[in-house]
């Protein structure tokens, strides 16, 4: 169970995991031995589970989000995890959602552009015999991004 100075820890790190563990101590209200401990036992029991740097998809040439929401044709369990390897696979899937409601699953897919989305479209939907249908929004703008659970 987490207490109250796991989760400033943790809210901390979100932010930014390349503070000091001194610094860490400063901004938490703790020691520096302290927080190495709990951050050291956080990452052990699978709480922290990356280290991770988010780079700006622009930055690496892909312009286009797209939101597409997936129906599938049958929901056998096999099928579901053909699905959901294919969906790891593809390097354009940069998340994947197994939801409830009117799809199936939502992907978010980061491309270079229209092309590129046309390419993913025919070379990863249009070819699984599993896909009953699939809607396509194009994301305008991003409003916010915060990989962050807590706060």
């Amino acid at each position: 169970m987490l207490d109250d100075l796991d989760r400033r820890i943790l809210a901390t790190l979100q932010k930014n995991n390349r503070v000091s563990f001194s610094e860490l101590a400063d901004i938490v209200g703790s020691s520096a031995a302290s927080c190495m401990r709990r951050v050291n036992k956080l990452r052990s029991d699978g709480i922290i589970t990356a280290d991770i740097s988010l780079v700006d998809p622009k930055a690496l040439g892909k312009t286009l989000t797209v939101v597409v929401n997936v129906e599938l044709d049958r929901e056998r369990l096999d099928l579901v995890d053909d699905f959901k390897r294919a969906m790891r696979a593809a390097k354009e899937v940069t998340q994947c959602y197994m939801v409830t409601g009117d799809a199936d699953f939502v992907l978010i897919v980061a491309v270079e552009d229209v092309e590129a989305f046309d390419v993913f479209v025919k070379t990863k939907l249009y070819t699984n015999p599993n896909v009953r249908k699939f809607k396509s929004m194009i994301a305008l703008h991003r409003v916010k991004f915060e990989p962050r659970v807590l706060t």
